[in-house]
């Protein structure tokens, strides 16, 4: 992997050492750089996409689907079967329920989750006192590296999972697949995770899910990630924090991402302390950007529709129109205060006269319900709709989508409906990928059976679920300095499947070493950190993560933490380079080049160099170094310079594995050696320059006339 111990950045390495000229320091640059199978991190600094979008046909391959859209006969659009059992099928077209209309608790929807019993108070201090014992002395444990704490807590919790308890069941499952306190068992892990999915679980559902879905088992995926998803639909109108809107990525490759720590520390934040104040002192801007903040919850603060209201009432007094908007949501959603959808209709209704086309989605879902209007009109909902929709509105398209889906207001148009749905889905809209995802399921309403597809979007759409709490509350813990806690909460939203807790908890143990890892018989030793972070990185590489494919490849490139295998580098950079990373294309081409894992193909490796200098101007220096080198191989095979070459990664490896063998004392010993070296070196030079000074001075002064005896 890409650390300060194992490798040095092509492209900084080349930067640096090129300035200052010379045909020495060339001759040194040449070597050294070429010398280096990977390219710097220069590049990987910059935020790239993850793999989280799913971009779909917008047209039907099935030969039966009529050129109108509709189906064959005997079909239908998606089947109420899909929705799971009917007491938890999400509410339909009935945006502005709330949880006063759904029973369903947090507590409900993901019952034994970790976030529940480290709150303060925990319902889990009076529904079962032991678990939450257990769990909570397994998270200090991990926090302050206290193996025989941590043993403890995995008696208290095996009791509590032999007498049936399935949580407890769940988070021993979690235990054997991260080797934390017990051995390292996939077999167990799915045996527990198997039980607690049949105790109740949800989080265990999403972990056999996820491991379903890695092993192209489409089939068993989809069955349980339908199922989450109807959870994560129930949770959208029933969850007093809503739906988990920030993935936060605590890193890019090795590279800290330096504002984490700053943007979502909460009203801790001293931009929010900012901005609140500008708000109390009446300027309307702010007043609605605080209202914005509590009422989705943002970067840390928690939501609170109470204040949200309060602030945007305010701004709206100072004549900010976009509040409008947000302000008609609360009265017809009933957040925080009594429903008023005639106060509803008149925000949207603002917001909309002022071009906040968003808000036309509002005044169409009144008209769905029949409330604050003069009745249900499909009709004129269809209208707003479409309003919104020729706006580019994601909702609008979403909203159209589904009424020509079920054919309210408008005759049924299954190509129509797919078309917006599609558009929807590719923007990031949950709800359009969840009514995809059933079409696909079933291959209705005019799509094809493609359980790959449906997994998959199935899988985007149980991700916001609410077990994403856990992605919210490892963050506090790293903003808060619990390093400890946070991997730990991360390792197990790894479990369930999130790329960005997979990256995160690896960039952690990679980070902090072995000070916050805790191995299947007490603290991590290192090897066990690098196989632990290893298999994170895989995992999050197979899910479209650039850096962490690059990470990958330098793992197996140098034998960290896997077995060296040089072709499967070339894989790892390969999957990378389809990111459009310019380090994975320098990689391939030095493998090329050299034939490391790949076929030796000159033309090849100077393709990957181009693309690489193209992809990233500033890579100039090592890439014209390296293709010098490529010049040298084609012309001078075999040459004295090219043998040279050629031999320093064996005098690099060497060096390395003198320098990693050293014990601390000897260390230490070279340390102070080389500091009495320089200490004595300074002090001759010293006395070098004392008795230059005399002797100048002697030759300066004048010679005195002796008088002749």
């Amino acid at each position: 992997m890409v650390s300060s111990e194992t490798k040095i950045s092509g492209f900084r390495m080349g930067l640096s050492r090129w300035r200052g000229g010379g045909i020495i320091l060339l001759a040194v640059a040449l070597i050294v750089v070429l010398s280096l199978p990977a390219l710097c991190t220069a590049a990987a600094n910059s935020p790239k996409k993850d793999g989280s979008t799913i971009l779909l046909f917008l047209g039907s391959d099935s030969d039966d689907n009529r050129d109108d859209g509709s189906l064959p006969d005997g079909e239908d659009g998606p089947s109420d079967s899909l929705q799971g059992k009917a007491e938890d099928a999400p509410p339909e077209w009935d945006e502005f329920s709330d949880s006063q209309d759904s029973p369903r608790t947090d507590e409900d929807l993901d019952s034994g989750s970790w976030s529940q019993v480290l709150e303060e108070p925990s319902i889990w201090d009076s529904r079962n006192t032991k678990f939450a014992l257990g769990i909570r002395k397994m998270v200090e444990a991990v926090d302050e590296e206290d193996p025989r704490m941590l043993n403890n807590a995995i008696e208290i919790l095996r009791s509590e999972a032999v007498d049936g308890n399935a949580h407890a069941q769940s988070t021993l499952g979690f235990l054997h697949w991260m080797a934390i306190g017990v051995p390292y068992s996939d077999a167990k892990a799915y045996l527990y995770h198997e039980f607690a999915k049949e105790g109740g679980n949800p989080q265990s559902k999403m972990a056999l899910a996820y491991r379903h879905y890695r092993n192209q088992e489409y089939e068993k995926a989809v069955k349980l990630y339908s199922e989450l998803a109807v959870i994560t639909m129930t949770s959208f109108v029933s969850s007093r924090e809503g739906p988990l809107l920030e993935y936060v990525r605590l890193n890019y490759g090795l590279e800290e991402s330096k504002d984490v720590r700053k943007r979502f520390r909460g009203e801790d934040d001293d931009d929010f302390q900012f901005l609140e104040y500008q708000a109390r002192k009446g300027h309307p801007d702010f007043m609605f950007q605080l209202g914005v903040f509590y009422y989705y919850g943002l970067r840390g603060v928690r939501r609170d529709h109470s204040k949200a209201l309060f602030w945007l009432l305010k701004a709206v007094e100072k004549g900010e129109s976009r509040a409008f908007e947000l302000i008609g949501e609360i009265y017809a959603r009933g957040y925080g205060v009594e429903r008023n959808y005639t106060k509803a209709l008149e925000c949207f209704k603002a917001a909309a006269d002022r071009k906040q086309h968003s808000a036309l989605n509002g005044i169409g879902f009144l008209y769905i319900k029949g409330q604050g209007v003069e009745g249900k009109n499909y009709t004129k909902a269809r209208e707003y709709f479409q309003r919104a929709a020729e706006s580019s509105n994601v909702d609008g398209f979403y909203n159209l989508g589904i009424l020509y889906l079920k054919g309210l207001g408008v005759e049924k148009d299954y190509a129509r409906a797919r078309d917006l749905l599609v558009d929807a889905a590719n923007k990031g809209h949950s709800k359009a990928r969840y009514y995809l995802a059933i079409m696909l399921h079933k291959g209705s309403a005019g799509m094809k059976k493609d359980l790959t597809h449906a997994a998959a979007l199935y899988k985007l759409v149980a991700e916001r679920g609410p077990w994403g709490r856990l992605m919210r509350q490892a963050l506090e813990f790293y903003i808060k300095g619990n390093v400890g806690k946070a991997l730990l909460l991360y390792s197990r939203t790894a479990e369930l499947g999130y790329e960005v807790g997979q990256s995160n908890a690896a960039w952690l143990l990679e980070k902090y070493r072995g000070r916050i890892c805790i191995g299947s018989s007490g603290i991590c030793t290192t090897e066990e950190r690098h196989e632990r972070a290893h298999n994170l990185w895989r995992h999050s590489s197979e899910q479209g993560n650039e850096h962490a494919s690059l990470l990958l490849g330098d793992a197996y490139y140098y034998g960290r933490g896997a077995a060296k295998d040089l072709e499967r580098a070339g894989e790892a950079y390969i999957r990378a380079k389809e990111k459009h990373s310019s380090q994975a294309m320098f990689n391939l081409g030095y493998m090329h080049e050299r034939g490391l894992g790949l076929p030796l193909d000159l033309h090849l490796a100077k393709r990957y160099y181009d693309e690489a200098l193209e992809e990233e101007p500033a890579a100039f220096v090592p890439v014209t170094l390296a293709l010098t080198s490529l010049w040298l191989r084609q012309h001078y095979s075999g040459s004295f310079l090219v043998k040279v070459i050629d031999s320093l990664p064996d005098l690099q490896t060497n060096l390395e594995e003198w320098w990693n063998k050293m014990t601390v004392d000897e260390l230490d010993a070279l340390l102070v050696t080389l500091l009495m070296s320089l200490l004595f070196v300074v002090y001759v030079r010293q006395r070098h320059r004392q008795e230059y000074a005399a002797a100048a001075a002697a030759a300066a002064a004048p010679i005195p006339m002796v008088p002749p005896q």
